[in-house]
């Protein structure tokens, strides 16, 4: 498959950046040098450097740092995203507890694969103190289409409670990205699913 399609699933990234191969290189390393030190900590031409291009073809590929910020939140919610659906392809359809309790499958398998960095959203918010930031609202909607996915598989279950519910799923989940990051959990997956039974109010079938 064409690198620039694997990066954002089209030729054309987040914003209707073109992909060309300098932004995919650009990306990557953008993507890698924001979770790991920090997106404050990371300058332009640092990115550049590292990306082998100069400080011109970024601002041209990407037009500011605040974009490329932005480019790879969409990055990594795409990645997630397509994770976590692949996690789900072999579950049912008529079993949304069962995909509630694989979501924390996908978490912890995703965790597992070189994101001990923890949620590279909420580090991001954390360094976007701006609240105009446009990174900012990509972060919130994030995490808002979890909450609804728990809420919906909530509902499909005809689990009272179903908004209540999902918020605490929401949390419990987050609150496990935190636990695996700091190593505070010897089987955090098995944790996570357990609560998540609890909170849900059925017994794993």
């Amino acid at each position: 498959m064409d690198k620039t399609k694997m990066i954002h699933g089209s030729e054309r990234g987040h914003g209707g950046i073109k992909m060309t191969p300098a932004a995919v290189k650009i990306l990557e390393t953008a993507s890698h040098l924001f979770y790991w030190k920090g997106i404050n900590a990371v300058g332009v031409e640092t990115i550049a450097s590292e990306a082998g291009v100069t400080k011109k073809t970024l601002y041209d590929r990407f037009g500011s740092k605040d974009q490329l910020i932005v480019a790879y939140l969409a990055h990594r919610d795409e990645q997630w995203k397509t994770h976590l659906h692949q996690s789900l392809a072999n579950v049912p359809a008529n079993e949304p507890l069962h995909k509630i309790l694989r979501i924390f499958d996908a978490l912890g398998s995703w965790l597992a694969m070189n994101h001990q960095r923890g949620c590279a959203f909420i580090n991001a918010l954390a360094e976007l103190t701006d609240e105009s930031h446009p990174g900012r609202m990509l972060i919130f909607e994030e995490k808002k289409w979890l909450k609804q996915l728990f809420a919906d598989w909530l509902t499909q279950a005809g689990v009272e409670e179903a908004e209540a519910k999902s918020e605490k799923l929401l949390i419990l989940h987050e609150g496990g990205t935190v636990a695996y990051s700091m190593n505070l959990s010897t089987d955090v997956v098995t944790t996570l699913k357990e609560t998540a039974m609890s909170i849900i109010g059925e017994t794993e079938k």
